[in-house]
């Protein structure tokens, strides 16, 4: 994975990311979602502070809120907060010398492109964990799991075993395409309704 691909990935992700949560319908912002016991909005206020930390981990700073605590109000217009959010995350990550071996994470430094694309990863799975709420035809592409698979795949065992931040991985069918594998690798049912089949 080189610099460039890692962060077009981000930018891929973050847009992914807009997109779903422009399309929430103002009566599902409560709905249940596949990250137990977490609503729409909760889902959300964590992605956004999740991606705030990645942008201020790169100066010292911190996000102003818990992560795992997304019960923390969401103030103002979600869109317009995410936005926000995203546009300082990528503006940060542009200014990163593409040579830079030990880029600043919430996970640990890494080389840019890991970073930036573990960003993604992110980004990316609680859009589509929005996505699968809302019943919005809107699913994880198979290009942006290409992008996202190597990060994945060199991270993810490390970081269930170190910080409990993903899901046992669950069995990957033979069905399965590359984001459906993808998303089965960090522990989501690629195939989660609201109604739980």
């Amino acid at each position: 994975m080189t610099n460039i691909q890692g962060i077009e990935v981000l930018a891929r992700s973050h847009d992914y990311l807009r997109e779903v949560v422009a399309a929430v319908p103002e009566a599902a912002w409560t709905a249940p979602t596949p990250c137990s016991e977490w609503t729409v909005r909760q889902v959300l206020n964590h992605a956004r502070i999740d991606q705030q930390a990645y942008g201020l981990v790169l100066t010292g700073d911190r996000p102003d809120s818990d992560p795992f605590h997304p019960e923390d109000a969401l103030a103002g217009d979600p869109v317009a907060e995410l936005d926000k959010v995203l546009r300082m995350v990528a503006d940060a990550y542009a200014h990163l010398p593409a040579d830079a071996e030990q880029v600043p994470t919430p996970l640990g430094p890494m080389p840019l492109p890991f970073a930036a694309a573990t960003a993604a990863m992110d980004a990316a799975v609680h859009a589509w964990d929005i996505a699968a709420a809302t019943g919005r035809n809107r699913p994880l592409g198979a290009d942006l799991a290409e992008g996202i698979w190597p990060a994945a795949d060199r991270l993810v065992d490390q970081l269930r075993d170190s910080y409990q931040v993903f899901a046992p991985a669950l069995a990957v069918k033979d069905e399965y395409d590359r984001a459906e594998t993808l998303l089965a690798f960090l522990g989501r049912y690629p195939h989660w309704t609201p109604a739980g089949s």
